[in-house]
């Protein structure tokens, strides 16, 4: 199955840890890994909130479905 988002991407891009955005985000450090490897997803607010803390646009976070 093709990757569905592109969070750990976008953190290496932006020189930030998954750490970080957990602290940023009040969640467990384990939950962001799991999102970073895509074997679990945020929840489209959850997107949100990271797209504005990584200062980009939420279609940055995902993978193309084409």
């Amino acid at each position: 199955m093709k990757p569905i988002n592109r969070i750990k991407i976008v953190l290496v891009e932006k020189q930030k840890t998954g750490k970080w955005l957990a602290e940023q985000l009040g969640r467990d450090p384990a939950t962001v890994s799991r999102w970073c490897s895509n074997s679990m997803q945020p929840s489209i607010e959850t997107f949100a909130k990271i797209a504005e803390l990584l200062n980009v646009d939420v279609k940055d976070l995902l993978n193309s479905c084409k």
